[in-house]
C-alpha cells in the first residue's frame, strides 16, 4: 500500500507526532510519500489553499491527513474531488470525509491522523491496520441509552465541522443514517444551539440512530446551567431512535477509526455499535 501524507487544515508545528505516526505506518510495511508540508505556513494554515489543494495532485491508495485545526473546508470551494483510494482523518477532516461520502464513493475513514496516531491504545492501533487490510474490525462498546437497535450507512463527524456543512452539497443524505458525533472544546450551551439547528432544519428527523463519542473538554465548569450529557440527552431524546453514547471516537483518549459508508448497526438497548462484513 502506498500513502501519501497530506496536510490540508492548520500549519504542523512540532513535528515530533508526525514522525512517530510515519514511523508507525511504515512499520506496517506501507510505503510513505510526505511532501514538504512540514515547515509550510500561510498565517495558520499549512500553506496556501492552493498548496493544501495541490497535495492531492498524485496517486495513492492512503490519503492520510497529518492534523486538523482548520483550513479543510476551504479547499471545497476551490474544487476539492475526492481522491481515488482511502481518505483517513478526523476533527477538521470532517469537510473532506463528507465531501467524499456526498460524492457518492465508499473509503473516507473517519480515524486517527499522523500527527495522534502514535498515541493511540493499541487496539485502537491495531483497529485501524485491520481495516486498511480490508479485515473485519469488532464493535465498539458505549453507554446504551435504549430504544432499540437501528441501522443504515455509518456517518461519523465533528459536530461543528458538520454544522457548517448542513445545507451544503458536500452534506451526505442523512436518511436512515446512522451518525456519530465527537467534539472538543465547546461548551454545553453551543452543544445545544447546534443540535437546536440540527432539529430546526430537519436534519436528526431522518436518522435511523444517533451515537456520541469523546467530547473532550465539553463539560460545563459552573454548577450553574446544564452537564454535557444533558444536553445531548434532552436535544436527541424525543427522536425516537436508538441512541448510545461514550464511543472511543473523537477527541479522547481512544479515536476507534470508522469507514463512513459501512451499513452499521447501533444497539442502544445494548450499548454496541457494530459494522457489517467488508
Amino acid at each position: 500500500m502506498k500513502a501519501r501524507i497530506v496536510a490540508p487544515s492548520s500549519a504542523l508545528g512540532e513535528l515530533k507526532n508526525l514522525q512517530a505516526g510515519l514511523e508507525l505506518l511504515g512499520s506496517w510495511g506501507i510505503q510513505l510519500e510526505l511532501p514538504q508540508i512540514a515547515n509550510r505556513r500561510w498565517g495558520y494554515l499549512a500553506g496556501s489553499d492552493g498548496q493544501r489543494l495541490a497535495d492531492f495532485d498524485a496517486t495513492a491508495d492512503l490519503w492520510a491527513c497529518a492534523r486538523g485545526g482548520w483550513g479543510a473546508a476551504r479547499l471545497l470551494e476551490l474544487g476539492w474531488q475526492p481522491p481515488e483510494g482511502l481518505l483517513l482523518g478526523f476533527s477538521d477532516v470532517t469537510s473532506l470525509l463528507w465531501a467524499h461520502q456526498a460524492s457518492g464513493r465508499l473509503g473516507a475513514l473517519h480515524g486517527p491522523l499522523v500527527t495522534t496516531l502514535a498515541a493511540e491504545p493499541a487496539w485502537s492501533q491495531e483497529r485501524l491496520r485491520l481495516l486498511l487490510q480490508g479485515a473485519a474490525v469488532p464493535p465498539l462498546l458505549g453507554r446504551g441509552w435504549g430504544g432499540g437497535k437501528g441501522e443504515g450507512p455509518l456517518l461519523v463527524a465533528n459536530l461543528t465541522v458538520a454544522t457548517h456543512l448542513l445545507g451544503s452539497r458536500w452534506c451526505p443524505d442523512l436518511e436512515g443514517a446512522v451518525l456519530i458525533l465527537e467534539d472538543v472544546g465547546e461548551a454545553p450551551y453551543r452543544i445545544d444551539r447546534m443540535l437546536t439547528h440540527w432539529r430546526l432544519c430537519g436534519a436528526l428527523q431522518k436518522l435511523a440512530a444517533i451515537g456520541f463519542g469523546s467530547f473532550e473538554g465539553c463539560d460545563q465548569d459552573s454548577e450553574q446551567g446544564f452537564q454535557l450529557e444533558q444536553v445531548l440527552q434532552e436535544r436527541t431524546e424525543s427522536l425516537g431512535i436508538p441512541r448510545l453514547a461514550g464511543l472511543p471516537v473523537g477527541h479522547g483518549s481512544a479515536n476507534a477509526v470508522l469507514p463512513l459508508g459501512r451499513r452499521a448497526c447501533l444497539d442502544g438497548d445494548r450499548g454496541l455499535l457494530s459494522l457489517a462484513a467488508p
